[in-house]
Order: structure tokens, then C-alpha cells, then sequence
């Protein structure tokens, strides 16, 4: 009788572990899920990242879905994507936002160099640097939130076209402003001291 009552104590104490240890293991998932799902309405919610990575968010979302309804033997690998998704997704967002910055800086840019005709050629080629230079750092920034954000080589991959193409139209960009500044100087030489003597044209 005594062996037969440790057995059946020994049962209830390994059914109470086993109703333990999956309610243990839920809650871990729902504060997975929740903490992820937090993540992507702080990105839904930010002003600046109206409609950017669109294609980013979707993913992140069908990977927190999945998070959710992935079994207890399954849940660390689909947090795993989740969670390189979520970062994927806010990555992509912050160098839309910056490609936008940078294409309204171009804009602003571009109107101070037709105004500077009628303006102090110095100071429009001193505000066109400071421009430039505030563009070099917003995106700097942005390489530097890049790499702090991506160490996974695959996930790097996912921003990297985006990235150069900042990098080219900002060689553009600089490429076009020296022109400008090339013309102003030309422009300031004729109202000082005439216009320059033409070089002669080869028969």
C-alpha cells in the first residue's frame, strides 16, 4: 500500500510539472509576440516613416504571425526571423526617411544656387557647403544605424541597393554643385572685369 501511494503521488507531482511547463513556455512566446508586435506600431506610428517600407513591414508582420502560431519545438528559429525581420523593417524605414531628408535638402539645395545670381556668391556657396556637409552626416548616420542594426550578413543584404543608390546620387549631387559653383565663378568674373578673353578656335 505505502509503494502504491508514493506511485500515485510521484504521477500527480509529474502531471502538475507537465500543466507547469507549457504555461511557462506560453507566456514567453505572448512576451515575444507582444514585445515585437510593440516594435512594429512604434514604426506604424512615426510621422517620418509614413509609407516607407512597405514591403519591409509586411514581412515583419507575416513573421510575427507565424511567431505566434509556431509550436513551442519551433518557437526560437521563428523568433529568430521575427525578430531580423522587425530590425529589417525599421532599417529599411530609417533609410527611406533619410533618402527623403536628402532629397529635400537636394531641393532646398537647388533653389539657394538659382537665387545666388541675385545674391552674394559667397554666402550662397558657404550655405551650399553647410548643406552638403549636413547630407555627408544625415548620411553617415544612416550607414552607421545600418551596420549597428544589421551584423547578420543576410539581413545587410536586404538595405545594401538602397544605400548605394544614396551614395550615387550624392556623388551627383556634388558633382552638379561644382559645376554651379564653376558657373557663379564665371558669372562674378564677367560682372567684375568684363567678360574673359575667348581662347582662340583651332582651324
Amino acid at each position: 500500500m505505502r509503494i502504491s501511494t508514493d506511485i500515485r503521488c510521484l504521477a500527480i507531482g509529474l502531471l502538475l510539472a507537465a500543466s507547469i511547463v507549457p504555461a511557462h513556455a506560453q507566456s514567453r512566446t505572448d512576451a515575444g509576440v507582444e514585445a515585437l508586435g510593440r516594435k512594429l506600431v512604434a514604426l506604424d506610428a512615426n510621422p517620418d516613416y509614413a509609407n516607407a517600407a512597405s514591403f519591409e513591414r509586411l514581412q515583419a508582420r507575416n513573421a510575427v504571425d507565424a511567431l505566434a502560431n509556431a509550436r513551442q519545438s519551433q518557437y526560437e528559429a521563428a523568433y529568430y526571423v521575427a525578430d531580423r525581420r522587425v530590425q529589417i523593417a525599421e532599417a529599411a524605414a530609417e533609410t527611406a526617411a533619410m533618402q527623403q531628408q536628402l532629397r529635400e535638402l537636394d531641393r532646398e539645395r537647388t533653389e539657394l544656387l538659382l537665387e545666388a545670381s541675385r545674391r552674394d556668391a559667397a554666402a550662397a556657396r558657404a550655405e551650399a557647403e553647410r548643406l552638403r556637409i549636413e547630407a555627408q552626416v544625415r548620411a553617415e548616420e544612416a550607414e552607421r544605424l545600418r551596420m549597428q542594426s544589421l551584423s547578420d550578413a543576410d539581413a545587410m543584404a536586404d538595405v545594401e541597393t538602397a544605400l548605394k543608390d544614396v551614395a550615387g546620387a550624392q556623388a551627383a549631387r556634388l558633382k552638379a554643385a561644382r559645376a554651379r559653383e564653376a558657373e557663379l565663378a564665371r558669372q562674378e568674373a564677367e560682372l567684375m572685369g568684363g567678360k574673359p578673353d575667348e581662347k582662340p578656335k583651332k582651324k
